[in-house]
């Protein structure tokens, strides 16, 4: 969709915002209320500047702002499109609520470094807001990787002998995924093309011209690959075992990791390289047997390397699926199903029809809103009963009907059964499917949402139905505090609202344009 571009200094606010609160946090470390203030007027200011971009994204335009050219063709710049606008409302719009979430967290477990964590998780926003409005692909290279560095802290907080290694895991995959694949991907690409600039009103026509792709089929179809598995917030196996070790963090830095921040940041990236830098033109023509991999004739050679992509993510999230069926672990089965969850959006965009790349973009806003929701009820069940282990959570929705409530919905969203999001998101994926004739793909969704309702069903189940043993002594139990609890049930309520008006997200991306 060709649009005017609005170039103004603007688009800059929400990043100074979230630029300058972590400084703020530091020096309101003293007074935890006004430190913990300093996010909440943050995450509001940051909101209320993106969303002010919102009208003009909707009539078809974008927002540009160049800050300084560091070499011909690599800049420092901010763009706002139609896919920059739900990753970019969505970050500080859930940081409000994990700030009051935080509040309850953090003080009734009577944690340490209490300013380290809020410094950190400001950084870590600031990251997210950074690649959600970045103009190429240098810009987003730098905050993707001031998102895993400041995270990092995050990951370690508890600075155990687990926490070691949890963060050492984190840092390794998605560092070491970075430096080696995507850094040398941005270099081809600078190489083979002369700039990094994203085409933001093209999504047909990317970045790599026919005239480079016919002279480097190989190196770009290399470089494409290069991208894929650079991108490691993305979890797509095998680069995604950091993910549940990250577990070992405090439960609203899971909430960050799994909704907010860093894996949104992942599944963004794969679509802002599809989209907006390769187009579907070129991600499509492009086949698996320009990197030796099968052969012309074959079936395998013949599919285009989108294609190619969507079957790893079916593959990630039907694995991903069954291994959560085998975690009694509420955290860890809450990871795996992150895992799983990712590659609903990757599977969408790689499809390369309309209504599976809408259902796969939308599905980054529903995902956060249910995901979040999922892990701040059992946050709050950490905190009001110390239990970990779904095979003790007996009777225990009984006690906490607020809490178990909430992440009832949420499971219903993961499931995909109306009216909540998830529905939504699955209802246009499994269009694609049969716009496309992806039958094979059509499967795993199907198999996946069944393993979904087989690895939350029972959680609800025990929860609310199953009667609990007099050694448990669930009558000891209570919700969590309300900081905690509020925040959850209105996420969860929104998740309700994003089912029934879907068209909150999928204006945005509807102004991507259609192919």
């Amino acid at each position: 969709m060709e649009g005017v571009t609005i170039v103004s200094a603007r688009i800059l606010l929400p990043v100074v915002i979230t630029l300058l609160a972590p400084l703020f946090v530091w020096l309101c470390r003293k007074d935890e209320n006004r430190r913990e203030a300093v996010s909440f007027i943050a995450a509001a200011l940051t909101f209320g500047s993106v969303v002010s971009m919102a009208p003009a994204v909707l009539n078809g335009h974008v927002w540009y702002y160049e800050v300084t050219t560091l070499l011909p063709g690599i800049t420092i710049a901010f763009a706002a499109d139609g896919l920059s606008m739900v990753f970019g409302l969505i970050a500080p719009f859930l940081w409000f609520f994990v700030t009051s979430y935080n509040i309850g967290y953090m003080r009734g477990l009577n944690e340490h470094a209490q300013t380290r964590y809020y410094v950190c998780f400001a950084v870590a926003i600031f990251g997210a807001v950074g690649v959600a409005l970045s103009a190429n692909v240098f810009t987003l290279y730098l905050f993707y990787e001031i998102i895993t560095v400041f995270t990092y802290p995050l990951v370690y907080h508890h600075e155990d002998a687990d926490a070691k290694i949890g963060a050492r895991k984190y840092i390794v995959y998605l560092m070491g995924t970075s430096k080696l694949f995507l850094l040398p991907a941005m270099v081809l690409t600078y190489v083979l093309v002369g700039n990094l600039d994203f085409h933001l009103a093209d999504i047909v026509n990317g970045m790599f011209t026919p005239d480079v792709v016919a002279a480097h089929p190989r190196l770009v179809a290399l470089t494409y690959w290069l991208y894929i598995f650079g991108i490691g917030k993305a979890a797509l196996m095998p680069f995604h075992n950091w993910l549940p070790s990250a577990m070992v963090a405090p439960t609203p830095v899971s909430a960050l990791l799994h909704a907010v921040a860093v894996v949104k940041a992942g599944v963004f990236c794969v679509c802002r390289i599809i989209l907006s830098g390769f187009g579907t033109k070129v991600a499509g023509a492009l086949t698996m047997s320009q990197i030796y991999i099968g052969s012309p004739g074959t079936i395998l050679g013949d599919t285009c390397i989108a294609h190619g992509t969507a079957y790893i993510a079916g593959f990630t999230l039907v694995v991903a699926s069954f291994i959560a069926l085998t975690k009694d672990d509420i955290k860890a089965r809450l990871a795996y199903s992150t895992v799983a969850q990712l590659s609903y959006v990757v599977v969408g965009v790689t499809m390369l029809v309309d209504s599976a790349v809408q259902g796969g973009v939308m599905h980054i806003a529903h995902h956060a809103f249910s995901k979040i929701t999922l892990f701040m009820a059992a946050g709050a069940i950490y905190v009001a009963t110390h239990l970990k282990k779904i095979s003790l959570m007996d009777g225990l929705g009984r006690r906490m009907p607020w809490t178990f409530g909430a992440f009832g919905i949420a499971s219903l969203s993961m499931i995909g059964m109306p009216p909540v999001c998830g529905f939504v998101s699955k209802w246009y994926l499994i269009n694609g499917t049969l716009d496309s004739n992806q039958w094979p793909l059509l499967v795993m969704l199907l198999l996946s949402t069944a393993l979904n309702a087989g690895y939350f069903v029972p959680i609800l189940y025990r929860a609310f139905f199953k009667t609990p043993s007099e050694e448990a002594n669930i009558g000891q139990y209570n919700e969590a505090s309300k900081t905690m609890v509020v925040p959850l049930c209105i996420t969860a309520t929104i998740s309700v609202f994003l089912g029934l008006y879907p068209q909150t997200f999928l204006n945005f991306v509807n102004m991507l344009g259609k192919f």
